[in-house]
């Protein structure tokens, strides 16, 4: 019975994304007239968490079981950490400058955009797996590999976040040019808070023939290391 349960409520959460994923339109909206937001909130929340945490298992095993393990587990907490971090930030300024939207709306929205992510960047799972595969000799060359994922599937989540504040913002005319200039300038915010904390939050990769590592050291950036990893590659260094 309890297993019964069990399904119907995964199946239900998965639901919830198939719905924002074909009736984006239809599902913002929804947000916009408070309809069933803390059962999105929690779907949205179950669903990226899984789809976060197989595509971690993937970039981690390019070292060992244990960093797979662990990446499973910092992938999902690693986006949810950033949004906690910088929605403060959003809310309040939208609401000093006229928004009249909830707590529950503003987040919501922003978790479509990370749910957004987490279902792109499980269609590239495939991808991801078949290059750790069939290029096990060379690392750096699957870390740029990914990145370049990471950034493709981060612009469309910013997109749809755009769209959703954009449509969450129709309700309040007073301001809206302002909070508009508002999110723009959140989103770079929310992007260099990321690249920190994925730079602290590391390793999530792995080289080969490293030892496991839960965390490292904080040295260098996120930028320096890419650069790095490039040059390498072309045979720079």
């Amino acid at each position: 019975m309890l297993e019964k349960k069990s399904k119907s409520q995964g199946i239900q959460h998965f639901g919830v994304l198939l719905n924002l994923l074909r009736d984006r339109q239809g599902f913002l909206e929804e947000i916009r007239q408070e309809i069933r937001l803390q059962n999105k909130t929690t779907s949205l929340l179950v669903s990226s968490s899984i789809f976060f945490a197989i595509y971690g298992a993937i970039i981690g095993a390019s070292n060992s079981l244990p960093q797979a393990l662990s990446s499973a587990i910092k992938m999902p907490a690693f986006y949810l950490l950033t949004l906690i971090i910088c929605f403060p930030t959003l809310f309040f300024f939208n609401v000093l400058f006229g928004s009249k939207s909830t707590v529950q709306q503003h987040f919501v929205v922003l978790l479509t955009a990370v749910s957004v992510i987490s279902v792109l960047l499980f269609s590239f799972a495939p991808v991801a797996l078949f290059f750790l595969i069939t290029t096990p000799d060379s690392y750096q060359f699957f870390k740029i590999l990914n990145v370049l994922i990471f950034g493709i599937t981060g612009s469309f989540g910013v997109k749809f976040l755009y769209d959703g504040m954009q449509l969450l913002s129709q309700q309040d005319e007073v301001g809206k040019g302002t909070r508009t200039t508002i999110l723009r300038s959140w989103l770079f915010l929310y992007a260099f808070v990321g690249m920190q904390l994925g730079w602290f939050l590391r390793p999530f990769f792995g080289a080969p023939d490293n030892k496991f590592e839960l965390f490292r050291e904080v040295q260098g950036n996120f930028y320096l290391d890419i650069v790095s990893a490039i040059s390498e590659i072309l045979g720079f260094r």
